[in-house]
């Protein structure tokens, strides 16, 4: 299936993430490769949502215990190396439990990979045996930019591409 870029998405959040789920299971449908999905989800989810200034994976790297390693995203430069615990997506990866960040200044230990960002929401990604294989960010120039809609519709989301 190829994927257009489109402007004609429904207002309501929910109802948008309804929509770019259905499109991203699609073009997926039968692609094993990882980084191929994260590469699709970012570059999907980064134009269906104008709000969205940066959009991508931060992996868990194997060859360090506890660091996340940066992976496919749509944006500007992004942090190559994160700790766990350290930051919003150390947060994330530490806890296991989806960060939503309303004021990115107000966030004890905030990294800031690019000063335009204000708000965020990161998710936790786990692979099929239940193992953390990711996280998934997502920045905003906006304050206040993300809610339970957005943590609900993107975990069921990651967990319907990854889980």
């Amino acid at each position: 299936m190829s994927y257009i870029a489109r402007d004609d998405r429904p207002a309501d959040k929910a109802e948008r993430y309804a929509e770019v789920e259905a499109e991203i299971l699609a073009v997926l449908d039968g692609e094993p490769n990882v980084t191929a999905r994260m590469a699709t989800v970012s570059s999907i989810l980064a134009d269906a949502f104008p709000a969205f200034f940066w959009t991508g994976f931060y992996v868990v790297d194997p060859a360090k215990a506890r660091e996340l390693v940066v992976g496919p995203y749509q944006g500007t430069l992004g942090c190559l190396r994160i700790a766990y615990g350290r930051g919003v997506c150390g947060a994330a990866a530490a806890t296991g439990v989806t960060q939503i960040v309303p004021d990115v200044h107000a966030f004890p230990g905030h990294i800031a990979c690019d000063s335009r960002s204000a708000s965020e929401i990161v998710v936790p990604v786990k692979g099929p045996d239940g193992e953390l294989i990711a996280v998934f960010d997502v920045d905003a120039t906006e304050k206040a930019a993300f809610d339970a809609v957005d943590a609900d519709c993107l975990e069921r989301l990651l967990g319907r591409v990854f889980g």
